[in-house]
């Protein structure tokens, strides 16, 4: 399993980002797919998932900003972000499954601020 995050960036307050993590080494459109966070001394944090057929999960902190999405295509997995706020700040990760566990890759880091 290979997973590569892009996208992040330096962004202010109600600003908008699309982070993209390229998938390989195993069956991407046949697997459910996450988002989680991790920001400065807490704990992994899932935001976000897709099933197989496309059905998308949100946690409560991001839902109606963020949305998820994928392209069994180019065996790759997006986050669009928009209307972000300070607490948005973190290294974002794509996982396989639809948990936190299991291999991630080396993140991108989002950070919000004026």
């Amino acid at each position: 399993v290979q997973l590569v995050e892009s996208g992040g960036g330096l962004v202010q307050p109600g600003g908008s980002l699309r982070l993209s993590c390229a998938a390989s080494g195993f069956i991407f459109s046949s697997s459910h797919m996450i988002w989680a966070r991790q920001a400065p001394g807490e704990d992994l944090e899932w935001v976000s998932g897709i099933s197989v057929s496309g059905t998308t999960y949100y946690a409560d902190s991001v839902k109606g900003r963020f949305t998820i999405s994928r392209d069994n295509a180019k065996n790759t997995l997006f986050l669009q972000m928009s209307s972000l706020k300070p607490e948005d700040t973190a290294v974002y990760y794509c996982l396989r499954g639809r948990t936190v566990q299991g291999p991630r890759g080396q993140g991108t880091q989002v950070y919000v601020s004026s």
